[in-house]
Order: C-alpha cells, then sequence, then structure tokens
C-alpha cells in the first residue's frame, strides 16, 4: 500500500495529507508531488472514503458524503446513501482493500471531480472477486470541507 505523506505550504498554512494512515487504500500511478492543495485535499477526501468503506465505517462515510447521494452499482441497480450504508453495514457489500489508479482531479472553485480506476477487492452480495472499474467521483466544498455529491448540474 502506499507510504506517502503529502505537506503542502501555503503562507502560515501547512497542510499534512497522511496517505499512509489508510491502511486498506492504494495510490497507484498517482504524482502526489505535482498536484496543488485544493487536487491533494479532494484526492485525500476520496480515500478516506474509500478507507471507511473497508472499514465499514457509516459514521465517517455519513461525514464525508451528502445525505441526497445515490450509488448506482456495475449492475445498475440504485440505492440511496441509507440503503447502501445499510449494505455495508450488514456485510452484504464488504470491501476489503481499493486500489485508485491514475487519479485525475480537477477543481473549479468549489466544485470538483475525481477519475480513476478503481480496483476494488470485495464481495459484493456473494460475488468475490477483484473488481476494475472506472469512475468519476464529484465533491463539492461545504463549510471548507469536501463533501461528496451526485453528478452536478452544469
Amino acid at each position: 500500500m502506499t507510504s506517502e505523506i503529502s505537506t503542502i505550504e501555503s503562507g502560515d498554512d501547512m497542510k499534512n495529507y497522511n496517505f499512509s494512515a489508510l491502511t486498506n487504500v492504494e495510490l497507484i500511478n498517482a504524482d502526489l508531488g505535482s498536484m496543488n492543495d485544493e487536487q491533494l485535499s479532494v484526492l485525500y477526501a476520496q480515500a478516506r472514503y474509500c478507507q471507511a468503506m473497508t472499514d465499514s465505517d457509516i459514521d465517517t462515510m455519513r461525514e464525508l458524503v451528502s445525505e441526497d447521494m445515490t450509488y448506482t452499482h456495475m449492475s445498475g441497480m440504485t440505492q440511496t446513501r441509507e440503503e447502501y450504508f445499510a449494505d455495508i453495514a450488514n456485510g452484504s457489500l464488504r470491501y476489503f482493500t481499493i486500489g485508485m489508479d491514475s487519479p485525475k482531479i480537477e477543481v473549479s472553485g468549489d466544485t470538483a471531480s475525481i477519475t480513476y480506476t478503481s480496483v476494488l477487492n470485495a464481495n459484493a452480495y456473494g460475488a468475490r472477486g477483484t473488481y476494475r472499474m472506472k469512475g468519476t467521483h464529484y465533491y463539492e466544498k461545504r463549510d471548507g470541507e469536501w463533501s461528496a455529491v451526485n453528478l452536478p448540474d452544469r
């Protein structure tokens, strides 16, 4: 797994993103040194969310995801945030490790997107395996923190 700690200095602010603390998340082909603070903060929010998924830490997941979030699975099934979280809590969905391959982060004001290939080692409704899926996740900055949201209206 990754062992990188990225420190960004801006004025008197110094922010640390300790990706090595996220033991079930692997950053693959990610050049942290080329990212600015906003990009790193979005990447760190997404990585924290992935770690919370592997830990079945529903409280942290709620902190990082907007209340109206919906999820669409590979099968096409769509769930509300609470339906999805319930499946993680009861073990129907069990994530073991999550790789984030070649993340690309775009930030525009208080909105951001992160596109990468997920490498999920999971048991999804009884189907155990490693799944590779490319996708984009969207964020809005709310009260100074990035919150995962549905595809914004543009």
